[in-house]
């Protein structure tokens, strides 16, 4: 008998932010973060993650049910307001999909 997949979709971002918006960047993706693992029944899990030579630099790493919990995410009130707040503050972003196979 096969076991029941556990595999979830994981979401990796990084954000270069510039230097005059790093400490609202900070709060408004706290804030995102803690609403999405409240409000979203298919986040399980939303770490922002610092570089600690580089205050400019954020890492995201995103825990999700599947696709469509994903999308959920991108198309929630909290991540399009985030997003359009903050879309001037960042010099660069970068997103990795991929698929966390082993807890």
């Amino acid at each position: 008998m096969i076991a029941p997949s556990t595999d979830l979709y994981a979401l990796i971002v990084e954000f270069t932010i510039k230097p005059a918006f790093i400490d609202a960047f900070a709060e408004a993706i706290a804030i995102n973060a803690r609403a999405s693992v409240r409000d979203e029944p298919g986040c399980r899990r939303f770490d922002v993650c610092r570089d600690p030579t580089d205050p400019a630099i954020f890492y995201l790493y995103e825990l999700y049910d599947d696709e469509a919990a994903v999308k959920a995410h991108l198309g929630s009130a909290h991540f399009r307001a985030m997003d359009a707040a903050t879309a001037d503050w960042v010099a660069h972003k970068g997103v990795r999909h991929l698929v966390r196979t082993l807890a």
